[in-house]
């Protein structure tokens, strides 16, 4: 399952895990984001236990958008350890994805 964070839990949810986190950069009037979405919460299903996947709203949660470089969305980021480890911009398809996570769990 993929949980919706902000700011407020940003650092709890994504960066003092002990598991690799992807993080879905998206907006609700993002076309690509929608389309994303489902193949990152079937991604999610998949790699249930072995990573955490949240999502955040850059219209809510620019702070993060900024401090992350987010400039065009969707964009997917890995991070493991407090680092980002992967980085994808754009709808990507389900076996791309899958390749990026596999070299970090």
């Amino acid at each position: 399952m993929v949980k919706e964070i902000s700011s407020m839990n940003f650092n709890t949810e994504v960066m003092e895990e002990n598991v690799p986190v992807v993080v879905d950069f998206w907006a609700t009037w993002c076309g690509p984001c929608r389309m994303l979405g489902p193949v990152i919460e079937d991604v999610s299903n998949e790699l249930s236990g072995k990573a955490k996947f949240v999502k955040v709203n850059v219209d809510e949660n620019p702070d993060i958008a900024q401090k992350y470089g987010i400039a065009s969305i969707p964009t997917v980021m890995v991070f493991k350890g407090g680092s980002v480890v992967g980085n994808m911009v754009g709808f990507r398809p389900k076996n791309e994805i899958m390749k990026v996570l596999e070299s970090h769990i």
